[in-house]
């Protein structure tokens, strides 16, 4: 028999973010948005031209204890999936999460995927006990928030 050499992974922080102190805290949607201009959008990975989808990990006091540019799609499709999803915010020990992604054509008016999509994470996050806060689309220069649009379940 082979003998397999497990493996052991330690998360580490690859770049800290200077947050602001007015923007440490995430209880609305335009923080949300403040955080992606300044923190998603200015990495190396972004793309402009291609759906983002990040999510913000958040503590239980609200506070964003970091994020995860979670998976980069096309012009006008990207494939989310929620284990990836929920992986950062089960190793960061977070208590909420806000989902975030960009329509490239610059219009956040949420589509039927996005909706149905966000519904299926909520229903996750429910079963792991992490609470989904939102779902923002970011657009040119507008954003949609899913909550505040009614598409959550109450």
């Amino acid at each position: 028999m082979k003998s397999l050499n497990p493996k052991e992974f330690k998360v580490m922080a690859l770049r800290d973010c200077p947050v602001p102190s007015d923007m440490l805290v995430c209880e609305t949607p335009q923080q949300a948005v403040d955080y992606w201009r300044l923190h998603i959008a200015t990495t190396p990975h972004f793309s402009p031209e291609s759906e983002c989808f990040a999510v913000l990990l958040l503590n239980t006091r609200r506070r964003i204890k970091g994020h995860q540019l979670i998976t980069i799609g096309t012009m006008d499709t990207i494939l989310v999936h929620p284990r990836e999803v929920f992986r950062a915010a089960i190793i960061a020990a977070a208590a909420a999460i806000v989902m975030m992604h960009n329509h490239p054509s610059g219009e956040p008016t949420p589509s039927e995927a996005d909706i149905k999509v966000t519904r299926d994470l909520i229903r996750a996050g429910q079963l792991l006990k992490i609470e989904v806060l939102d779902h923002v689309i970011i657009g040119n220069p507008n954003h949609c928030s899913l909550r505040e649009s009614g598409f959550f379940y109450n």
